[in-house]
């Protein structure tokens, strides 16, 4: 018998809100709300969902989120478990931790990104199952990156914004890019609203002969081998709608991918790991699309044995 508390999960993300109450993958309860650009609704929606939840399976034991950002993660900050300066302009400056523990004063709840808890999911459950030092990426309406090392979730400054690096351009390659930003940073020119752009199709319906898809699995594998270079993780775990390949396929993309990446690299960095088993270094999520909020469960569980 499952003797782990009930817990409840949120993974808010900038196309959707995925909510679950459970105890871990194997048992989860979801719902999935659109975010839109009104936050009071869609987190009222989101608190009455947990509030049934617990009505028909119990009380929950603490509740994890994972959210989209960038978000102010110092608890010292008078605005800490805000959504900050987001391009999504309608969740500028809302107060996602704060809305949600007012729902549920007598419960603890965690806050992290939705990429350091989807890295987080996939250590306790996933691709990165006894690993300390990885790299878990999501590619879909942005671009993020969690980062594990020596077993603690990075978090410095404010947390890891590997979306917005920069990366040398293709020659020849005159697309502008979407970030409203910076323009050509990687979520500028890689993320979902990017090839979009460039294309003028979703990613999941441009043909698997466009040169989009060139552009793409290169500009990818320069970005990830700057993380490489910089991090040195054990493991990088590329998530997202993105790196599904659409119509070119997951496993395409992915083996387009660590092409690209063994030829920038160029074998400067001396590691078996880059060397003939990039099939292993360089990996979808275990848990699908699910790594999200599994990881916010996770960040919930961690909060209870607190």
């Amino acid at each position: 018998m499952n003797d782990r508390p009930l817990v409840g999960g949120i993974e808010a993300g900038g196309t959707k809100i995925v909510c679950a109450a459970g105890t871990g993958p194997g048992d989860l309860s979801r719902a999935v709300f659109p975010s839109g650009s009104d936050p009071d609704a869609v987190l009222s929606a989101v608190t009455d969902w947990f509030r049934e939840e617990e009505t028909r399976r119990g009380p929950l034991h603490a509740i994890g989120i994972g959210s989209f950002g960038p978000v102010d993660l110092d608890p010292a900050s008078p605005t800490y478990g805000f959504i900050t300066s987001t391009p999504k302009t309608g969740w500028r400056n809302t107060d996602i931790l704060g809305t949600v523990r007012r729902a549920f004063p007598a419960l603890p709840v965690a806050f992290d990104t939705d990429v350091n808890a989807a890295a987080l999911g996939e250590q306790r459950w996933g691709a990165a199952a006894g690993l300390d030092d990885f790299v878990y990426i999501t590619i879909g309406t942005g671009i993020g990156a969690g980062v594990m090392a020596g077993g603690r979730l990075v978090h410095g400054l404010v947390h890891p914004e590997m979306g917005h690096i920069r990366i040398p351009r293709i020659p020849g390659d005159a697309f502008e890019g979407v970030c409203p930003f910076h323009g050509d940073c990687w979520e500028g020119l890689c993320s979902g609203p990017a090839m979009k752009a460039r294309t003028g199709t979703p990613a999941e319906e441009i043909s698997p002969d466009s040169s989009a898809w060139r552009f793409e699995t290169r500009y990818v594998a320069l970005a990830l081998a700057n993380i490489v270079c910089a991090l040195s993780p054990r493991r990088i775990i590329l998530g997202g709608s993105v790196p599904n390949g659409g119509l070119l396929g997951i496993e395409r993309f992915f083996g387009m991918v660590r092409a690209e990446v063994r030829d920038v690299l160029d074998g400067y960095i001396v590691s078996p790991a880059l060397e003939e088993g990039l099939d292993g270094y360089i990996v979808p999520p275990s848990l699908g699309a699910d790594a999200g909020v599994c990881g916010a469960l996770a960040l919930a569980l961690d909060e209870v044995e607190k």
